[in-house]
């Protein structure tokens, strides 16, 4: 096995237990679990240690304050702005958001995305993506597959993630983040001959991406609904 074989393959483990981790925290419905945790939601329900009687002693939740999580979108967007403007109109409308959360998830989302996108892994992708952009990256898997082509991506990581927009459109409410990133990737043909990028430069890919969920519903995802570049 080649140097580049042997971290791609790293690489796709480690791939493989970041989703494992995401999949984890977003959960699953099964009718008999306790309401799932979102991601990006602050929890700061604390337990203290146990008390001399052995049982443990829960301490009452901190209730933020409005000015609190204003104070939050003013830290993420300057006030004033559009995006500040549409920060707080989405806060207004969903309490539990938090920005900061928000782009954590967000930065999980999208290194899960592009290399599951490199690798074929349509099963990842189905659980991450509205409708119609799964069928866009099917599409463009399926053309790859069928000149028997082949794609080898390290992810480097993420250099910067910002929210760019944020709205509520009737029930669901929209966040656009303009993320940039550090990847090596090379497409390789049939004969194993590189036809697209490089596989030992690094590159800078900038995309903008908007991810979307519902303001009704107790599910905590977020589904990437709308994709496009800025190079």
């Amino acid at each position: 096995m080649g140097s580049n074989d042997f971290i791609t393959l790293f690489f796709l483990v480690a791939a493989i237990l970041i989703f494992l981790q995401l999949r984890s925290v977003l959960g699953r419905r099964t009718g008999n679990e306790k309401p799932p945790f979102d991601p990006f939601s602050a929890r700061e329900a604390n337990k203290a240690p146990a008390s001399d009687d052995g049982k443990a002693v829960t301490l009452p939740r901190r209730e933020v304050s409005d000015e609190d999580r204003f104070a939050e979108v003013d830290a993420v967007a300057k006030p004033g702005t559009p995006v500040n403007d549409g920060l707080r109109q989405l806060l207004e409308a969903d309490p539990s958001f938090r920005p900061r959360e928000f782009l954590n998830g967000a930065r999980m989302a999208y290194e899960m995305i592009v290399m599951a996108f490199a690798d074929g892994d349509r099963k990842s992708l189905k659980n991450l993506l509205s409708k119609e952009v799964y069928e866009g990256f099917d599409a463009a898997i399926s053309d790859r597959e069928s000149r028997g082509e082949v794609v080898k991506s390290t992810f480097v990581g993420i250099d910067k993630a910002d929210i760019t927009q944020a709205s509520v459109r009737g029930n669901e409410e929209q966040v656009t983040v303009r993320i940039v990133s550090q990847l090596i990737s090379a497409t390789y043909d049939k004969s194993g001959a590189v036809i697209d990028g490089d596989q030992e430069a690094v590159a800078e890919v900038i995309d903008i991406w908007t991810f979307a969920r519902d303001v009704r519903s107790r599910d905590p995802n977020w589904k990437l609904v709308a994709t496009e570049s800025e190079q």
